[in-house]
């Protein structure tokens, strides 16, 4: 890029979109946000496009001192320039789903999306401890100003509940950045992931971190407050909570918890493997009753990210890869899912399954896209979620077979309560004539959801072009957590991981 601080511009054009769009007319923003939000999508793409393959691990870094100990320091490797790309595609989508459907304070809504983009984007480039910490934190406040100003009837609560529990789980891992920048004398993220810090501190050290990530999961049982968000923000609201946000909890352990904390990690892996197994069984079934499209599919989230979790802590190949692949790919099917809510919403202000029926008759393009995405949650072959939950359970039975048998549970439980939301919208009879008399996609909605569609279908016929830019760091995190790797049924039901120190494992090596 020669030197082109193209991160950094990645992040001004929506802040400075923000800014205009707070003194411009309802039209106008509506024009201003979707201009930067393209901007930012053809951004990307020239990022994705000058990224080296097997280059340096961190590419396009930048770094100016602002003052004592703090630095403005930005860079990127493969596994943050794919969760870049998944927030930079889904933002137009977001400004175009609220193109008709928000219709007060215009202005400051579209603000507030383009300042969360900023914010995203902070969170995946920042190479600075307390750069990352501000940037994750100062994201809740546009989303709950979202969920608060422009949701449902019970707006309120479920804005406060989503704002105390994100908060409330950071503040521990903001001391535990303070002991580490002092422990280890920086506050560079890349040093910090090879600095082995003492095996007793990592104990706490990793709780810290995990009573935050755990909540932006979200985790069972620090979950209730994703149904309550969905089910009152507005219909981007929940694109971007369940395509973006949710990731950063993901991303925390990846960037995080794994390379700074392993034998911690390791000793604490049963305990996200049994936490996980509760979630993919508990919230499936939960999800088998609901009433509430939304809910249902805020807890299909929940279960989602379980699988998320599990791969995670397999310290294998696979499941590093499968639950990268989940992440994005539930980014994509999650936000479609919410968007095709919000379509029919929109036509009868209702979210209740009852209330809708046979609507492949009156709205078949709806229906065949509805029926996509339905199937790439339930991780058909030929569609992204079936590539992500295949790597991911693949690579958690090297760990345990009981785990992987218990989690795969998730795929039969997942059908069933996505097919029998379908059926119930699509097919059957029409008891309900403002539904039957509701039109189908118009040219936007057929845009935003085919735009959707593409990688959905892309990541399930050819997912290497999603491999190949994550595969080195990948790699070099299985390298930094296998002197602390799992080893088998027995020792880990038991809650004993092998762990080796440094030097044994370069001898083992």
């Amino acid at each position: 890029m020669n030197g082109f601080p193209i991160l950094s511009a990645m992040m001004l054009v929506p802040l400075l979109g923000a800014v205009v769009c707070l003194f411009a007319s309802a039209s106008s923003a509506r024009k201003i946000a979707l201009a930067a939000t393209l901007v930012d999508f053809a951004l990307g793409l020239v990022l994705w496009s000058q990224y080296r393959i097997g280059g340096d691990q961190w590419q396009f870094r930048e770094s100016v001192a602002l003052f004592q100990g703090f630095s403005w320091k930005l860079g990127i490797d493969g596994i943050a320039l794919l969760l870049i790309e998944l927030s930079v595609f889904l933002m137009p989508i977001c400004i175009g789903a609220s193109w008709k459907s928000v219709e007060k304070r215009v202005g400051e809504y579209m603000a507030a999306f383009l300042l969360m983009e900023m914010l995203i984007i902070g969170v995946f480039t920042a190479q600075d401890l307390f750069l990352f910490y501000i940037f994750f934190e100062a994201g809740l406040i546009p989303m709950y100003l979202i969920i608060g100003v422009w949701g449902g009837a019970n707006r309120i609560y479920a804005s406060y509940k989503f704002f105390l529990y994100t908060l409330l789980g950071s503040v521990l891992m903001l001391i535990a950045m303070l002991w580490m920048a002092n422990d280890a004398g920086t506050t560079d993220i890349p040093t910090l992931m090879a600095y082995d810090f003492d095996p007793a501190a990592q104990k706490w050290l990793w709780l810290a971190f995990f009573a935050s990530f755990a909540v932006k999961m979200p985790m069972w049982p620090v979950h209730t407050w994703l149904p309550d968000a969905h089910v009152q923000a507005p219909t981007a609201g929940s694109v971007l909570l369940a395509g973006v946000l949710l990731k950063m909890g993901g991303y925390g352990f990846i960037r995080f918890s794994l390379p700074m904390f392993p034998e911690a990690s390791a000793q604490f892996a049963w305990l996200i493997f049994v936490l996980s197994m509760v979630a993919v069984i508990y919230t499936s079934l939960v999800a088998l009753v609901q009433s509430d499209m939304k809910k249902l599919i805020a807890y299909s989230s929940v279960a989602h990210m379980a699988i998320v979790t599990v791969g995670l802590f397999a310290f294998n190949r696979q499941g590093l890869e499968g639950s990268m692949i989940v992440m994005l790919s539930h980014g994509f099917v999650s936000g479609a899912l919410f968007l095709c809510v919000g379509i029919i919403y929109d036509r009868l202000h209702t979210r209740e399954i009852s209330r809708y029926g046979g609507l492949s008759i009156n709205m078949p393009r709806y229906a065949l896209f509805f029926m996509l995405f339905t199937m790439a949650s339930v991780g058909l072959p030929g569609t992204s979620g079936f590539v992500g939950e295949l790597l991911s359970l693949m690579g958690v039975y090297q760990v345990s077979s009981w785990v992987a048998a218990i989690s795969g549970t998730g795929v039969i439980l997942g059908a069933a309560y996505m097919l029998y939301l379908y059926r119930r919208v699509a097919f059957g009879d029409q008891k309900n004539a403002d539904a039957a008399a509701m039109p189908d996609l118009d040219a936007r909605e057929i845009a935003m959801v085919v735009a959707l569609a593409i990688p959905v279908l892309w990541m399930g016929v050819y997912p290497e072009s999603f491999l190949a830019p994550m595969r080195s760091d990948i790699a070099a995190l299985e390298a930094r957590v296998a002197r602390a790797k799992p080893a088998g049924d027995a020792r880990f039901l038991a809650g004993k991981p092998t762990i080796q120190t440094h030097a044994e494992h370069e001898g083992a090596e």
